[in-house]
């Protein structure tokens, strides 16, 4: 069975910031930053390269798989803010009605600015997410 590549790291969270070249992109990663530190209470740590993930669980398949990722987390992508929700988007149907400007997959919203969405919105759905997923009552 593969192993999963993404990893924590001892990557700075700072650092990888700074990188960002584009203004606006770098400033929306500090806002998601500081929004996620408040919201979990946990400090970041990059996982892989480009991923600024907090918290953590553990997951295990049916399948036998299994392993450990972040509760939640945010990647300044080329083009777009991906933040990962990893309890799931169809979870929150009227939050996401509400969150302004974006494009989902399961379990990852596409923001390409945070001026395109509600912030009080993001702020309940990461808040929501999170404590779904660290209290257990999110499925794998």
């Amino acid at each position: 069975m593969a192993e999963l590549k993404t990893k924590p790291t001892d990557g700075n969270v700072t650092k990888f910031i700074e990188t960002v070249t584009e203004g606006e992109r770098r400033s929306d990663c500090v806002t998601l930053l500081d929004l996620m530190r408040d919201v979990t209470g946990e400090e970041p740590k990059m996982w892989g390269s480009s991923i600024v993930g907090f918290g953590s669980y553990h997951y295990k398949y049916d399948s036998g798989r299994e392993g450990d990722w972040m509760a939640t987390g945010f990647s300044p992508r080329k083009n777009d803010l991906t933040l990962y929700i990893t309890t799931g988007l169809d979870r929150y149907p009227g939050l996401m009605k509400k969150l302004g400007k974006y494009k989902a997959g399961k379990s990852c919203v596409y923001i390409k600015k945070l001026r395109d969405v509600d912030m009080k919105v993001l702020r309940e759905l990461v808040q929501k997410s999170f404590n779904d997923r660290t209290k257990g009552s999110a499925r794998s």
